[in-house]
């Protein structure tokens, strides 16, 4: 009998390790910057749990993503002359992989707070897909590194960069476009890169400077009640559209530009973060048409972030905002249930690991790991590098691979 118990207990734990999803795209396999990755340390530094750590070229704020034994992220020229990809080796951090896609002799201007390499790819099995917004999307085989297809025919002047990470459903890869001169969202087949529709965004913006047009968002599909739906934050508004055919399902008018916080989903609702001004909505997903004044649960401005995502974890939402604010609110009611001043500057997302929240600073290297407490704010450990973090780390079983502005980290016990 205690054999068998046993037995039933080891096969529980096989499962739900075989359960945790790899971390292949932006926010992980679930989307939402969760993981029940085991054996993930705490404490850290530059002679402490490091199991390699590797010089990066270029200027990138990609996330890394994993694929059983390989790590994938892009880089750049800081000039945006040459947009690569790398690959390296999940247990040495040697890179593999350093595989150029697109070259440009007069790209178009990214802000220097930006990068031309911060969209996350997607990686699957047999296949990565990599984009830089409309300086080129391009479609790899994992083994070879062999180009399968490429796009540079999509017109965006992104005006501070490209921003927007890759989103796939079934067959279908999709990327918003939200630029200074162009607004539209595409589907594209992931098999060959062909277009499967393409619509523009047909929004008020109310001005006619780009600027407010902007935005650098990556879509999310959920199912809710039986529809399945991508919604796309983008300045002013974010639309949900039906993902084979892009027929538009809902719309929300909330103002702002710049959102690049993908949204949540959980509780029956879809939490979308707004930019310029920041501002947080619970909208929920089941409305057809204009559903501003149907179908938005709360809004709140209290302590929400322009770039780090937030994590929803239950009945709450954790976020640290860019000046280094952490916060935990109610999702039922969107009233804080604390608030709590880090310190620092943020634009990396945090990341949840079991019951701990790890953040990251953009300057002076430094992390900060926190309970995911809804009851009050208590810290774990801080850590120090020798560099800052723009990018979200990814999270493996016993290896968190974090990048700083110089160096890929292999982090574990």
């Amino acid at each position: 009998m205690i054999l068998r118990s046993l037995l039933l207990i080891s096969l529980t734990t096989t499962s739900l390790l075989a359960a945790e999803p790899e971390w292949n795209q932006f926010r992980g396999g679930r989307g939402d910057g969760t993981s029940t990755a085991t054996g993930i340390s705490t404490d850290w530094s530059e002679t402490k749990n490091i199991r390699w750590k590797t010089e990066i070229w270029g200027k990138g704020w990609s996330s890394p993503v994993t694929w059983k034994d390989r790590i994938w992220l892009t880089t750049a020229t800081e000039d945006g002359h040459r947009l690569a990809v790398l690959c390296l080796d999940r247990k040495t951090g040697k890179i593999l992989h350093d595989k150029t896609l697109f070259e440009h002799e007069k790209p178009q201007y990214c802000h220097p707070f930006n990068s031309y390499a911060s969209p996350t790819p997607y990686v699957e099995d047999g296949r990565i897909y990599v984009t830089f917004g409309a300086l080129g999307t391009a479609c790899l085989d994992t083994e070879t590194c062999r180009v399968i297809w490429k796009r540079e025919d999509l017109e965006c002047n992104h005006w501070r960069g490209p921003g927007s990470s890759v989103s796939i459903h079934g067959n279908l890869l999709f990327l918003p476009f939200d630029g200074h001169d162009h607004q539209f969202v595409m589907a594209f087949d992931k098999r060959n890169g062909k277009t499967v529709w393409r619509n523009d965004r047909n929004i008020d913006y109310k001005s006619d400077n780009g600027d407010i047009k902007k935005a650098y968002c990556t879509a999310r599909v959920i199912t809710f009640k039986g529809r399945t739906q991508v919604v796309v934050p983008g300045a002013m508004a974010t639309i949900a559209y039906e993902p084979n055919s892009g027929k538009e399902l809902w719309r929300v008018i909330h103002g702002g530009m710049n959102a690049c916080i993908p949204p949540l989903f959980g509780n029956g609702k879809v939490y979308i973060t707004t930019s310029s001004p920041s501002k947080l909505l619970a909208v929920r997903p089941d409305g057809s048409g204009d559903i501003t004044k149907s179908h938005v649960e709360w809004t709140t401005r209290q302590g929400v972030p322009a770039r780090p995502a937030q994590l929803l974890v239950g009945d709450s939402l954790f976020m640290v905002d860019n000046s280094g604010v952490a916060s935990c609110i109610d999702t039922a009611t969107g009233k804080a249930r604390w608030t709590k001043r880090i310190a620092g500057k943020f634009t990396a997302s945090p990341v949840l690991v079991g019951d701990r929240i790890y953040c990251f600073q953009r300057e002076m290297g430094k992390s900060h790991v926190f309970a995911a407490d809804p009851k009050k704010y208590t810290a774990l450990a801080t850590n120090t590098l020798n560099a800052g973090c723009m990018a979200s780390p990814a999270l493996t079983n016993g290896l968190m691979i974090l990048r700083t502005k110089t160096h890929l980290y292999g982090i574990g016990e």
